[in-house]
């Protein structure tokens, strides 16, 4: 590994706590030389200059490094079933809800669950358990900033309310990433916390195996309280959910009973 390389890479960790050392040395390398090379600079050391001191150009590199297929408030109407459906019965059960994002990759998961859950109760009473594998998407999710198109679907309410525009992306607002504590989990290897009233898994089901699909439904019905649910995503629906000791409680969403 180049000297070059090497220090851009210890630049980077200090600056954004994202490891670059974790990639694929050969692609990583490859890709962000294109980049520099675009802007017209020489080296690994110049360009890192150039990041070091304009916010949108970093933003811009975050955004290249890790390839974002997520979004805020992603199939809308399944979040607004969750707004005025799910969530008013859950509080009336318990008032301060214990909810879990799992594989909650770069944060736009999360950080929609926290906008939703502002539209019933008070933003100092939200606390939400963030976790996913890979440390680099939760390095990303803390640092809070976001293209534009992973807002395509948030309302113009909370995208004014909870984001501040910078350049061309938009950051999270520090009341909403207090609500959120974002740890690394191996859902198939590590033990899951109890008592959740609301897991969401959504968009990540789909790689895993049916044998590991069922060992997970079983996890999550084990650590939901009775009553609590799983919301899962749109490609994704469970079709025998009795065989996992949960019940239909609208398209995508199942209540442990």
């Amino acid at each position: 590994m180049s000297k070059d390389y090497l220090d851009f890479i210890s630049a980077i960790k200090n600056k954004t706590g994202i490891d670059l050392s974790l990639y694929k040395e050969a692609q990583m390398k490859r890709r962000l030389t294109s980049l520099y090379e675009k802007k017209g600079y020489n080296s690994f050391q110049d360009y890192f200059k150039s990041l070091n001191q304009n916010q949108e150009m970093l933003n811009e590199f975050l955004d290249r490094m890790t390839i974002n297929v997520s979004e805020f408030y992603r199939n809308y109407k399944r979040w607004e079933i969750l707004q005025t459906k799910i969530l008013p019965r859950l509080q009336e059960q318990n008032r301060s809800l214990k909810v879990w994002s799992a594989a909650c990759s770069t944060g736009e998961e999360p950080y929609t669950i926290a906008m939703v859950l502002s539209q019933i109760m008070p933003i100092s009473q939200i606390s939400i358990l963030a976790t996913d594998i890979d440390t680099n998407a939760i390095q990303k999710a803390k640092y809070g900033v976001y293209p534009e198109r992973s807002l395509n679907e948030v309302p113009e309410s909370s995208k004014k309310k909870f984001f501040e525009k910078d350049g061309s992306f938009y950051k999270v607002s520090e009341e909403i990433k207090k609500t959120v504590t974002f740890k690394r989990q191996n859902l198939l290897a590590d033990t899951f916390d109890k008592n959740f009233d609301l897991i969401v898994c959504r968009n990540v089901l789909i790689y895993f195996t049916e044998e590991a699909k069922n060992e997970l439904y079983l996890k999550f019905n084990d650590s939901l309280r009775k009553g609590g649910v799983l919301f899962v995503g749109s490609t994704e629906q469970i079709f025998n959910p009795q065989q996992f000791g949960y019940e239909s409680e609208d398209t995508f969403f199942y209540k442990k009973i």
